[in-house]
């Protein structure tokens, strides 16, 4: 079998590998105050241009998600989410188990607009019983989204602007970052993020690292007292020498950039195939999500060569699915997809 139905089949790059195996019996501090920590929060720094900002290591994205979110809110506030948001839909209710509740809000692309937000600060505002309902005081939003659509900088704009109107927390979570800093549509770059947003995350696991996620903190309300709750959620890893490390590979020689571009053009590729065949999208992209609504006896012969992601079923005869291409998707694996979609549906 062939793996496309997400971006974290296989273990690392390379050159991670190497530098760990190279590093593998120093002796550093721990819990995140060694030498590659410090080395890569300083290269994320200078790469969003602002030198105050806090930068954290934690193990996963649902663990940096709860625990920004926890460190961000007090107990009766809530985080604004689209209805099909990651930490609203795929953990387990993780910010929920923190005593905070996800504002789902409906969306048809995975995004959120300002209109959107400030729709949902004026309701509970002016509903006459502000104190018995949940006070909204973050939005949370990903980018890429879980349908791999991008906010274009004047959406990131907009959407700090209303944050800032009404005093809420702008926080994006950038798993897939890497893709979507690097999609074709793309305006949006990490000085941006750091001028925009509160806080957002740069995503290893998905891109490149065998683990880890990137924090960057830019308000301070959010950085105090951060690492204690790292450590109450169960972030704070004694090695943590091993994310540090890895981010610091990642930002050297922009080997973060280049190979989530290429993951990029395998994913361009397959598209290109499904539209010469005039297969339709659930939503158009160009990330290394792709959402082709195929008919269920062709995903059953696909089925038996290549795995993908079920995502919907638009008839009962034709299902959206997922495929999903990584930073170690090869050439080779590609043209299997892109011929068996030519043969089965050309």
């Amino acid at each position: 079998m062939i793996l496309f139905h997400n971006d974290y089949c296989e273990g690392c790059h390379e050159s991670i590998l190497a530098r760990l195996n190279l590093t593998n019996m120093e002796q550093t501090p721990g819990y995140g105050e060694d030498c590659y920590c410090r080395s890569a929060a300083d290269k994320i720094r200078a790469l969003c241009g602002r030198e105050d900002l806090a930068v954290h290591f934690l193990v996963g994205g649902t663990q940096a998600n709860l625990t920004v979110i926890d460190a961000a809110l007090r107990p009766h506030q809530g985080v604004i989410g689209a209805a099909s948001a990651h930490i609203h839909v795929h953990e387990t209710g993780a910010v929920e188990a923190t005593g905070h509740k996800v504002l789902a809000v409906p969306s048809t692309d995975g995004k959120l607009t300002a209109s959107q937000v400030e729709q949902v600060v004026i309701e509970q505002r002016d509903s006459g019983a502000q104190e018995h309902m949940v006070l909204p005081k973050m939005v949370y939003i990903s980018n890429p989204t879980e349908l791999g659509t991008l906010y274009s900088l004047e959406e990131l704009e907009n959407l700090s602007a209303v944050c800032k109107r009404y005093g809420l927390y702008l926080f994006l979570d950038g798993a897939r970052l890497g893709y979507g800093l690097q999609a074709r549509e793309n305006d949006v770059t990490l000085k941006d993020l750091a001028r925009l947003c509160d806080v957002f995350y740069i995503g290893g696991t998905k891109v490149g690292a065998l683990f880890g996620e990137a924090v960057v903190i830019g308000n301070l309300a959010i950085g105090e007292d951060f690492r204690y709750l790292i450590k109450q959620h169960g972030g704070m890893l004694a090695k943590g020498r091993l994310l540090g490390l890895q981010f610091d590979t990642l930002f050297t020689d922009d080997l973060y950039f280049q190979i989530a571009a290429r993951a990029n053009r395998m994913a361009d590729q397959i598209r290109q195939t499904l539209e010469e065949l005039n297969i339709p999208l659930l939503v158009p992209g160009t990330t290394n999500q792709i959402f082709p609504i195929l008919p269920d006896w062709a995903l059953t012969v696909l089925g038996k060569e290549f795995t993908f992601s079920e995502q919907e079923r638009v008839d009962e005869k034709h299902r959206a699915v997922r495929f999903c291409t990584s930073w170690a998707t090869t050439q080779e694996n590609t043209d299997k997809l892109c011929a068996a979609l030519k043969s089965v549906l050309g």
